[in-house]
């Protein structure tokens, strides 16, 4: 015995020493808004493939009021639940819940099929001692949880086991007012002891109370759950204290009776939100330090440090908050053997008001909850024992948004250990089986097991999340896969790198040489020109030249800089042939596409140009066209096609005809006109024009990639079929296929007697069949979809699917996929229909990203890993990549999306574009120390070179006179090389 007291005393110093050393400072938590506002964007948002420790606990868990049913059963007397669901407006009751009583075979059968290695339940207090104390013991109620351990035993599944999870007897409520009362310390004690000697050789892990901060706060102050008084605003802090006092009386006794034997470990669950500034300044980060001491710190810093309440409690609440005797600290600090921590639904976003948020905004963010945690006192163990999420009460077996949820909590443990350092033990997903969910009843379900309560066994069935938490368990977490790795590698020697705009800056006026003024320059020997009142030059007598337009220049300039060697821009339709005339076209405008076009190939760049780019904005078809019918008249874009390929087509070697057609507000009618004047100027351009220009024409196509939301569901796979048929084969299928639209688009709207699709006869057939060069997608994000309907989601009546997203990913505002590109290209190659061999060009690929963000680290990261999953595409999968552009060149053309900034006048270029080019010159990612790839070099570009002709060019000569520097401006002829057309 002596032995054992010694033994026990060294262990409650070794646990005080750990959690009260003096390295832990008060506030010392206030660090984690910071520390994590320094950490790498978005590196360290990208979800961590790894594992977690091979020690790592693996739970579930449930309430015994919320599951076992059998209220009256056996013996068991009430709890304040049984008396608090039958009064007020409240419409059911936990009488039944899931009827675990009655079920526990089929309860370990699913606890079985999950594979955790440890199991989370309560014992109803009122079914061991039915009025609360011993006297009243119930020997068949303590026999169920005596059975129930024994079965767990012999799946190898290890007992936690709460003493209190929120239903007391109700006896002691209406003798003693329940936890109000310190009386019931020695109760709950006895009650304690109890269990310890009944079921503790078989038990490691305690949990004395369940989330003593609902108990306090809500079922003694605001009424929400039992017991529902609410009268008395100073109330919850007295019931909080007795709560401490009494898990602390047990704390004691297990660790001086039962812990040398017994070899357990005790703790109280503690809950918490989660909050973040509304504001950088430091009041706000002492404000959200503040609202978790009064939720968290309320428990966790007596419990953990030095046995009293969190100063910012005792300030804001003065008498109101009860005091500890220094004997009473004593007797509280230290008697928490690891930090229980429940996350989720049942607190946040549902039971913490404004009034504790001070002005600050609510999170769901585990990760720093633990980092908090684990920094306020003083790096204790961590068992996450609930955590999880929510579906509505009418959600049946497919619940994308608690499995997504359920990932999301589980990589952010992952994290907290892998990479911020954290102690984590363990995790418990909540809960194992849908029950009665306190004050919401059955309005939501939590359990990873669907349990229909209309049926006689109320029979269990795994729910989507089941199958997830069992695949995540199996393999330890989130192991890295081949195909989660960066690829190693280069792209072809004639790969087409470029870049993308949905337009170019255009100027109808020329901008250089129109200036009639007569300027002095350099009189002050400051540099600068003075204008010469009164005087100007004669006119120019000729016609503009390429040369007239500085933004030209400019613009070619930009693009060079990137490094590509193809540059993606669309004409714009409406301004060329403003009547929608061929015969009356836009002469300065055409001459202005010319130059540019002109310019690009000097350069050394590809001008890649769209005939008809789809904007929401504006439709961008001339007025006489953009009538209710658009496109009802095909002919005139293939006539608009034959004006941009004669005038352009001498620079213009890759033709776009229509850009990103596919859009949803597209009509099917008026789809199948664009259809048909896509092929018309398809057409158009291999009967007139092919011969003697010796260009490609496509189409290019939206193709965000869809993905199912359980891929290990066909009833998600035939879905995601279902909209990209919808989407994207509606125009593909027709040109790349069999000239029709896709069978499945076909036959899915005959299911719903719709007509809304045309037909093609067979001469359209024949006319769309095969009008392509290439295969073009503009690539930028993928979702998810399931048959399954969820109204917290955007669901699609029609197609009867529901997008959603991962949880975990990237946002910005679209999510951040990149292996959805690769797996886009891959779709490309497998279709069923003729693709097989087509040339793929990614022709728009980028990120929204704040503007004002120069130094865009979200673009580099996006850049980087999209091209490395085409490069996948292109070496392992065998994908005919021909060419990636990335969107766009220019915030000032495509906010937001530019490799250049702009502020005011200056053109700023950002971090991406130069890691853009890097990736460009190398060619891809060339395997470090490996033979360096052997390419043709292209030609220096060189502006001014051209071939030998006598023009007059525009020269400077300077006079000096009576020490006045003039300088006049001179035509005079030279030979050089010149190109005939060139100024």
């Amino acid at each position: 015995l002596l032995i054992h007291r010694t033994m026990s005393v060294l262990l409650a110093l070794f646990t005080f020493l750990a959690f009260t050393s003096a390295d832990a400072k008060p506030n010392a938590g206030l660090k984690t808004w910071g520390r994590f506002s320094k950490l790498p964007y978005p590196g360290d948002k990208a979800f961590l493939y790894d594992t977690f420790p091979k020690d790592f606990i693996w739970a579930v868990g449930t309430a015994a009021y919320q599951v076992e049913g059998a209220f009256e059963k056996d013996g068991k007397g009430l709890s304040i639940w049984d008396t608090f669901t039958r009064g007020g407006n409240r419409m059911a009751t936990g009488d039944v819940g899931s009827d675990s009583y009655h079920n526990i075979h089929a309860d370990i059968r699913a606890i079985r099929q999950l594979g955790v290695s440890h199991y989370r339940f309560s014992l109803s207090w009122s079914r061991i001692f039915p009025n609360g104390t011993r006297g009243s013991y119930n020997e068949i109620g303590t026999n169920y949880y005596r059975t129930l351990i024994k079965r767990l035993k012999e799946i190898r599944v290890q007992p936690v086991v709460t003493l209190y999870h929120w239903d007391l007897p109700d006896h002691l409520q209406q003798t003693l007012g329940g936890w109000s009362n310190p009386g019931i310390v020695g109760i709950f004690k006895d009650y304690a002891d109890f269990c310890f000697q009944t079921f503790g050789d078989d038990v490691k892990y305690w949990i004395t109370i369940d989330n003593p901060f609902v108990v306090a706060r809500h079922g003694y102050g605001t009424g929400v759950v039992a017991p529902g008084i609410k009268n008395d605003p100073d109330l919850p802090f007295r019931v909080g204290h007795n709560l401490l006092k009494a898990h602390a009386a047990v704390w004691h006794l297990y660790d001086r009776h039962y812990r040398p034997r017994q070899q357990g470990k005790l703790s109280m669950a503690l809950a918490s939100h989660w909050i973040k500034p509304s504001r950088t300044r430091l009041e706000s980060l002492r404000e959200c330090q503040c609202s978790l001491d009064h939720v968290l710190g309320w428990f966790a810093r007596p419990l953990f440090t030095d046995g009293d309440y969190p100063t910012c409690m005792k300030t804001r609440l003065g008498s109101r908050l009860p005091s500890f005797t220094q004997e009473e600290r004593e007797q509280v600090r230290g008697t928490a053997d690891f930090f229980a921590l429940s996350h989720g639904a049942a607190l946040s976003f549902q039971l913490i008001n404004d009034s504790l948020k001070f002005r600050q905004q609510e999170d769901l963010d585990l990760r720093m909850l633990l980092y908090w945690v684990n920094a306020e006192y003083n790096k204790p163990p961590i068992f996450v024992v609930q955590s999880g999420w929510y579906v509505l009460g009418n959600t049946k077996t497919e619940d994308p948004k608690h499995m997504y949820y359920l990932k999301r909590f589980i990589a952010e443990a992952l994290k907290s250990i892998v990479i911020d350092g954290v102690n984590v033990i363990g995790y418990t997903a909540w809960s194992l089986i849908d029950g009665f969910e306190w004050h919401r009843e059955y309005g939501i379900r939590r359990g990873l097991y669907y349990v229909d309560f209309n049926t006689p066994d109320m029979k269990r069935e795994p729910k989507t999340s089941a199958t997830f938490y069992r695949n995540v368990i199996q393999r330890n977490g989130f192991p890295e896969l081949p195909e989660n790795r960066p690829a190693q590698g280069i792209f072809p020697c004639d790969f087409a790198w470029g870049v993308s705009a949905n337009s170019i800056q255009v100027e109808t006026t020329p901008s250089q040489f129109a200036d009639p003024s007569v300027y002095l320059w350099n009189i002050s020997n400051n540099g600068e020109l003075m204008r010469l009142e009164g005087f100007s030059a004669p006119p120019l007598r000729r016609t503009a030249h390429c040369a007239d337009y500085a933004t030209i220049r400019q613009q070619v300039n930009e693009i060079r800089q990137v490094g590509v060697n193809h540059f993606h821009f669309s004409l714009n339709w409406s301004a060329l042939v403003p009547t929608g005339d061929v015969a009356h076209p836009n002469t300065t405008l055409l001459g202005y596409y010319r130059c540019f076009t002109r310019q690009l190939l000097q350069a050394n760049v590809t001008p890649v140009v769209t005939l008809w780019h789809h904007t929401l904005q504006r439709s961008s078809l001339p007025a006489s066209l953009d009538t209710a019918n658009k496109w009802e008249t095909p002919e005139a874009f293939a006539d608009y096609a034959r004006l941009c390929y004669r005038e352009l087509g001498a620079h213009v070697k890759m033709w776009i005809t229509l850009n990103e057609p596919n859009d949803e507000i597209v009509s099917y009618q008026e789809g199948h006109q664009m259809l048909r004047a896509h092929a018309l100027a398809w057409h158009a351009y291999d009967d007139e024009f092919r011969h003697a220009q010796g260009g490609q024409v496509s189409l290019a196509l939206h193709m965000d990639w869809v993905e199912p939301a359980f891929s290990f569901s066909r009833e998600d796979v035939e879905p995601a079929k279902r909209v990209l048929d919808f989407r994207v084969g509606w125009f593909a299928e027709p040109i790349f296929g069999s000239g029709d639209y896709p069978l499945g688009m076909r036959s899915w709207l005959r299911q719903l007697n719709s007509l809304d699709l045309p037909v093609f006869n067979e001469e359209d057939r024949q006319l769309v069949k095969g009008t392509y060069d290439f295969f073009a997608i503009s690539h930028f994000s993928t979702k998810l979809v399931t048959h399954a309907k969820e109204d917290s989601y955007t669901y699609i009546a029609m197609l009867e699917v529901q997008h959603m997203i991962d949880t975990t990913w990237i946002m910005s505002p679209r999510p951040v996929v990149p292996w959805g590109l690769r797996k886009a290209l891959n779709w490309v190659r497998l279709k069923e229909f003729h693709y097989c061999d087509v040339p793929v060009y990614v022709m728009a690929n980028g990120v929204q990203e704040d503007p004002a963000r120069f130094k865009d680290s979200l673009r580099v990261y996006y850049l980087y890993n999209y091209i490395n999953e085409a490069l996948k595409a292109y070496t392992l999968d065998g994908v005919n990549l021909k060419g990636y552009f990335a969107y766009a060149l220019s915030d000032q053309r495509d906010p937001g999306f530019g490799l250049y900034g702009h502020v005011h006048e200056e053109v700023i270029i950002k971090a991406s574009l130069s890691n853009y080019r890097n990736i460009i010159q190398h060619n891809g990612f060339p395997i470090e120390g490996g033979v360096p790839q052997q390419c043709p070099s292209m030609p220096q570009p060189c502006l001014g070179c051209h071939e030998l002709v006598k023009r007059p060019v525009v020269g400077f000569l300077t006079l000096v006179g009576s020490g006045v520097l003039i300088t006049l401006g001179l035509i005079i002829y030279y030979t050089a090389k010149r190109h005939k057309e060139c100024y």
